[in-house]
């Protein structure tokens, strides 16, 4: 079976998942803002894949772009922060909940990822919400499932595709 160079970019992310999330998570100094920049990080390897670049070193490689979308962050934080300081309304209270459209259109995304996962083979599905909502490493779900790491990397690189196409494809 031939495959594409970036196929084992995509394999090699998830294969350092776990340093790359500890990795922003010291950059970020919250796991929460860490594991969203981890998410961009593997939609920006995506289209990296569409263009078939060839990659020599894809641990570094994953690195430097997951740190350059970190710093990227952290500045648009900076700079809103600094907006807010500057701004008119610094002596408002602000309501710590978020807007009524912004909460149905959450809900609304997260009907649309149900209804994604719904279409993937069972053990795409499984190793993707052992990892992403119990927290469990490759070597964990591997042994849930009884294959091997490099299938689970398959699946969860397979279900993150799906869940991606499917909101590409339904949400615009």
């Amino acid at each position: 079976m031939l495959t594409s160079p970036v196929s084992g970019l995509l394999a090699s992310f998830q294969e350092h998942y776990d340093d790359l999330l500890q990795f922003l998570t010291r950059r970020m100094s919250d796991r929460q803002r860490a594991a969203d920049i981890a998410q961009e990080t593997y939609l920006k390897l995506a289209r990296i894949d569409e263009q078939a670049v060839r990659v020599l070193h894809a641990r570094s490689f994953i690195f430097r772009v997951a740190g350059n979308l970190a710093i990227d962050a952290l500045r648009r934080e900076q700079r809103l922060a600094a907006h807010h300081e500057h701004g008119d309304g610094a002596g408002e209270m602000v309501c710590p909940a978020p807007a009524p459209e912004a909460t149905l259109l959450a809900r609304e995304r997260l009907q649309m990822l149900d209804r994604a996962l719904l279409q993937l083979p069972e053990n795409a599905r499984q190793a993707l919400l052992f990892n992403r909502v119990e927290g469990l490493t490759q070597a964990q779900i591997a042994q849930r499932l009884g294959v091997s790491e490099s299938m689970v990397a398959k699946y969860i690189g397979q279900a993150l595709r799906h869940c991606r196409d499917w909101l590409k494809h339904n949400h615009d």
